[in-house]
């Protein structure tokens, strides 16, 4: 290796872990103890606090220093930062500068093959930020899915079942899913692929978790106009259950809960304080069963204000519920304790 070769890949074994014995580090990077203690003595000059550590297997340890010196990114890394940079504005209006510029930071010092893979890589945040996500979601998925969509070719892929089974959901229709690629889209800590479905002929919302593209693609294709011509309006509506960007089931309640404690979980509802300790929570949800059942979650009084349709949820909620608590004292669902 050259001088700067060595202590570029020396700097990136060193983010790698806490501890680095040095006979390790001149193992890995196939030279001496005295030239790793020379490199590391340079990387030092450069702003960079690496630390010696004591012992039999003495060695070296990167410490984080009162500036931020370069960084290191492997390609995954950078795919990652530059992903996470795009969908940071959903975070607030006051993040989406500092992340543009960001991004152009990373664009510039980018090698030209991966620069153009990322300028393919274009995606957007739907709703609030949602949890961490309980689904795994490969980075190289995610760049396949977006060379097909800068291609504009037709994306052959298995659409795995909910238990991870390859299989259709249609087993009318053949095997592999084809589906016309227009957009990815990150709504609740979840990524969705939107596409024109040619077997279904139908806009879908693809979960990306879900899908393993098969190579190669299949055809190119002149992109069709998304309904509305607007992608994340549109999709803001599929994952709320409805053709609008609106839940098909919307209520109000007034809580015993001060607006401060009900706030932080009212996700895209609003709240609004009506007294000491108290508050109204509008919310939607895709049925109003399951909008029922969201107030319960504060396990407090409340009053219904409204829609008539909420209100016989809750009845409806209530008897299930009653039939539940019947089958559990007696062992047997539905059926009454003896007296």
């Amino acid at each position: 290796m050259t001088t700067t070769t060595r202590l570029l890949e020396l700097l990136s074994l060193l983010q790698t872990r806490r501890d680095w014995p040095g006979p390790l580090l001149a193992s890995r990077l196939g030279t001496t103890d005295r030239t790793v203690r020379r490199d590391v003595e340079r990387l030092r000059e450069m702003g960079y606090r690496i630390t010696a550590t004591m012992g039999p297997d003495g060695g070296y340890r990167l410490d984080a220093g009162s500036e931020l010196p370069p960084l290191l990114f492997d390609e995954d890394q950078t795919v990652a930062v530059a992903v996470a940079l795009q969908t940071a504005p959903a975070l607030g209006p006051g993040m989406a500068e500092a992340a543009v510029r960001a991004l152009g930071t990373i664009r510039q010092v980018m090698p030209p093959r991966l620069r153009q893979r990322l300028d393919g890589l274009r995606v957007s945040a739907v709703g609030r930020p949602g949890e961490a996500a309980s689904v795994h979601v490969s980075g190289e998925v995610l760049v396949t899915l977006a060379d097909a969509i800068r291609a504009r070719e037709v994306l052959r892929f298995d659409y795995l079942t909910r238990d991870g089974v390859h299989q259709s959901d249609d087993r009318a229709l053949p095997l592999p899913r084809r589906a016309e690629p227009v957009h990815l889209v990150a709504s609740q800590a979840r990524w969705y692929l939107l596409g024109w479905d040619l077997d279904r002929e139908d806009w879908r919302l693809y979960s990306v978790d879900r899908v393993r593209p098969r190579t190669p693609n299949g055809p190119r294709f002149t992109p069709r106009s998304v309904p509305s011509g607007d992608v994340e309006g549109f999709v803001a509506a599929r994952v709320k259950g409805s053709d609008v960007d609106e839940w098909p089931c919307r209520g109000a309640v007034v809580l015993d809960l001060p607006a401060r404690e009900v706030l932080p979980f009212a996700g895209d509802g609003t709240v609004t304080a009506v007294g000491e300790g108290r508050c109204v929570l509008e919310v939607g949800s895709w049925s109003w069963g399951a909008l029922a059942e969201s107030f319960g979650r504060f396990e407090v009084p409340m009053e219904v204000l409204g829609p008539p349709e909420l209100l016989a949820a809750f009845a409806v909620v209530a008897d299930r519920y009653r039939e539940a608590s019947r089958g559990a004292a007696t062992g047997r669902p539905g059926e009454s304790a003896p007296p």
